[in-house]
């Protein structure tokens, strides 16, 4: 079955060359080509090939032309390039690879043309990533590069308590409303308030500077994770998360996205609120709460239940833009802030 069934086949037929141009930047230089076998100059092989995406129309289904141009940064004329392009899994690409049959001279670029299949959109925010390879011979010497685009879609919330979904915390004399875990239980806002965690108190961990919610007792005051998006600005060495599990496995990937498009993926978790190692999943205790609110009231007295720090790297020469929260309901946010 062909991958466009309903494109033409004189349309096919066309799909199956790359559309190739090539460009030369006004008033670039071009040095001469090297003699054959030479090296590549060693001030100009530190400069890597670029290879630059452009933008992929989303709106499916459908089928959209994605152009990538691969730029000769080296010294050297650029021979037997070849570009190959790929998105997400299961998304039909034409042609596979693109040969390019000129050279190109050094502060050139070739631009090649792919058709992607496009599937109708999901409800909520993804991210869609799209990856292009070349391969060539001369240029910087290096034989290969590669680039990629991230593309997004659907909703980005202002901040993290746009997403609260779940009452955590209640009054030890109204404990009703709660059901952090599933099972009508809750902190108790007098307990949490004992190990400094008062509505709208500050807390430090992992050299962030955090804050507990100031929902009133009763009201939802943390995320169930379900992979949000949530605007956040700032630059430093790491993102920091404050939140505890209501099971055993909550754990999941969370991404940051910074404003040059790029973007930081790393593995977060929290141990259950309680009756689980408090280093599990790689957590850092940051309270420990006596007791917990039952629908009847107070109760448990003499077990700990627990609130969790975990964090990301970031690269500190970026400025962040959002963050893409674990898709896991079992991981329960209550704060998030970069540490410097």
């Amino acid at each position: 079955m062909p991958l466009f069934p309903s494109t033409p086949r004189r349309a096919l037929a066309a799909l199956a060359l790359a559309v190739v141009a090539l460009t030369a930047p006004v008033g670039a230089a071009t040095a001469a080509p090297s003699a054959a076998g030479a090296a590549p100059s060693p001030a100009r092989a530190a400069e890597p090939t670029r290879v630059a995406v452009s933008a992929v129309d989303l709106d499916g289904p459908a089928v959209s032309e994605v152009k990538v141009t691969v730029t000769n940064t080296g010294p050297d004329r650029m021979r037997g390039l070849k570009v190959s392009f790929r998105g997400p899994a299961g998304w039909a690409v034409q042609p596979s690879v693109a040969a390019v049959p000129e050279a190109v001279r050094p502060g050139a670029s070739a631009t090649a043309a792919f058709r992607i299949q496009v599937p109708e959109r999901r409800p909520g925010f993804t991210l869609r990533t799209f990856t292009a390879t070349a391969t060539y011979q001369g240029g910087d010497g290096r034989g290969g590069a590669t680039g990629s685009r991230v593309e997004r879609s659907g909703p980005v919330l202002a901040r993290l308590s746009d997403a609260y979904d779940n009452v955590g915390a209640t009054d030890e004399g109204n404990t009703a409303p709660g059901d952090f875990d599933g099972e009508g239980n809750s902190f108790s806002t007098q307990k949490l308030a004992a190990a400094g965690l008062a509505p709208g108190a500050p807390v430090t961990a992992l050299g962030a500077s955090l804050s507990w919610p100031a929902a009133a007792p009763g009201t939802k005051n943390n995320a169930s994770a379900k992979g949000q998006a949530v605007q956040l600005s700032g630059q430093g060495k790491r993102l920091v998360f404050l939140g505890s599990g209501a099971g055993l496995g909550a754990t999941g990937t969370a991404t940051v996205i910074y404003t040059d498009g790029t973007s930081t993926s790393g593995a977060i978790g929290f141990p259950n609120w309680s009756f689980q190692e408090a280093t599990a999943h790689g957590a850092t205790l940051v309270a420990s709460t006596d007791g917990r609110n039952r629908p009847d009231g107070y109760g448990n007295a003499g077990t700990a239940y627990r609130v969790f720090a975990h964090s990301v790297e970031l690269d500190p020469a970026k400025r962040v833009e959002l963050v893409v929260l674990p898709a896991n309901g079992s991981v329960r946010l209550f704060d998030l802030a970069i540490a410097p």
